[in-house]
């Protein structure tokens, strides 16, 4: 369309291929700028006529249609433009339909193991438009080897998602942007929020400096959807209860368990079995294990042991867990917790000084309200609230590895607007072995990434 208007330059086709808008309102706006006819059509004439000239030999005709060729590029060019358009078009297709993830930690195990690299759909549930525009191509948010965020905060855009194929249903297997990644020290073992860091006492400002984040360029998250808007949500010795009833376990979920042998475990039959050696300690007998696994090894063990978390085993955790309040809710541990209720869009819930630390960052921090309390009083934008109406729905997700994932037992509810995508299949898959090397997980690949549910 740009090359129709006479705009034949590398300048003007580099901007048409990275930012067509701002070029085609460049051109509406030009008043020196006239329409020559469909490129297409003038570019194939031309070529044509260089052909004839060629094959009737006329030298001097070849001469002068190729000193006066407006369509010539040099080698140069034509690779420059060839890998401009490549990589933005590579950049489109993250962005608004499919991207790739590769899993990180082991939270999600053995469902969706560390060295699985998913596609994610992010049409699925609603593609999200961009609001971090100014960015390097292809990078989520950390340049590599500079230590840098890959991003500009301004300009931005208003968040907007068109609408999904499907919603967000329980046990879905979600990508979402880690809530609480709005403030963050990036460590070189891990990226922690200031708010962890407060409740930890880590005291990291000291040697890292806080890096705030758009909610779009927060790290991505992988977890399960345990409850959808308006469930009730309680855990019972690790068992989840949704509106009274028992939530099914995915199939592959993992318990950390103490095994006392009767002799010890082969180490080939710990890798045979999926067994992530990775976390587990023969030391001290502590394994993360899935039903599966502890169905197979129960032959020839002394025991296996689930290990539950008592209040008197771990106090500290009423202090880590969400809603951070260990005064009204210091019995709670990652085994036994709740209840708790999920909010949803258009819901109205009675806030009181009892239940407001549940949705106090709800309120403020992800739907944009001042919260205050004063004289034993809630105020919301400076007047008195008895109640309050919810603007989108929030998810409860969860890790299939129950004992070690950081999940919203630890940070509370997802927004919707932090979801990004549906994961669709297994495309490869590695696996570091301490005591053997990197291994390929060969009937991993092209599975389906919710199979392991």
């Amino acid at each position: 369309m740009v090359r129709s208007f006479g705009k034949l330059s590398f300048l003007d086709s580099a901007l048409a291929v990275i930012y067509a808008p701002l070029k085609f309102f460049h051109t509406g706006n030009d008043k020196s700028t006239k329409y020559i006819g469909p490129i297409l059509t003038a570019e194939k004439s031309f070529q044509q006529q260089l052909q004839d000239a060629y094959k009737k030999q006329d030298s001097y005709a070849i001469k002068k249609l190729e000193a006066n060729n407006p369509y010539k590029k040099t080698k140069v060019r034509e690779w420059t433009e060839s890998i401009v358009f490549a990589v933005f078009a590579a950049a489109f297709i993250r962005m608004f339909l499919i991207e790739a993830y590769v899993i990180p930690t082991s939270s999600m195990e053995g469902s969706l193991k560390v060295g699985d690299y998913l596609f994610v759909s992010k049409m699925h549930y609603g593609i999200r438009m961009p609001m971090t525009i100014a960015m390097v191509p292809l990078i989520h948010n950390r340049l590599p080897f500079f230590n840098r965020e890959s991003y500009l905060r301004e300009p931005s855009l208003d968040y907007y998602r068109l609408p999904a194929l499907g919603d967000v249903e329980r046990y879905d297997p979600v990508v979402f942007n880690y809530p609480e990644g709005d403030s963050v020290f990036v460590t070189p073992e891990r990226t922690i929020s200031i708010y962890d860091n407060r409740r930890m006492n880590l005291h990291l400002e000291t040697s890292y400096p806080l890096t705030v984040r758009p909610m779009d360029k927060m790290d991505h998250y992988i977890k399960r959807c345990i409850g959808i808007p308006g469930d009730s949500l309680k855990i019972i010795n690790k068992q989840v209860y949704i509106n009274g009833k028992s939530a099914a376990k995915p199939s592959y979920m993992q318990y950390l368990c103490h095994v006392t042998p009767s002799e010890p475990i082969s180490l080939d039959i710990l890798g045979e079995l999926g067994v992530n050696l990775n976390e587990c300690d023969p030391n001290t007998g502590s394994y993360f294990l899935t039903k599966e696994q502890r169905d197979y090894l129960e032959a020839n063990v002394k025991g296996i042991q689930i290990q539950i978390l008592s209040e008197t085993a771990k106090p500290s955790f009423a202090e880590r867990l969400f809603p951070h309040s260990p005064a009204q809710y210091k019995g709670w541990t990652p085994d036994n917790f709740g209840p708790i209720w999920i909010p949803k869009k258009g819901a109205t819930t009675p806030l009181t000084l009892e239940n407001i630390a549940f949705y106090k960052r709800v309120i403020s921090v992800y739907e944009n309200n001042k919260l205050e309390i004063r004289d034993s009083t809630i105020y919301i934008n400076d007047k008195p609230a008895k109640s309050y109406t919810f603007q989108q729905d929030y998810y409860w997700m969860m890790g299939d590895n129950r004992d070690n994932s950081e999940d919203s037992r630890f940070w509370g509810f997802v927004p919707e607007k932090n979801i990004v995508g549906k994961p669709l299949f297994i495309f490869f898959s590695k696996y570091s072995d301490p005591y053997n090397g990197s291994k390929i997980r060969w009937k991993r690949i092209f599975t389906e990434a919710n199979k392991f549910r």
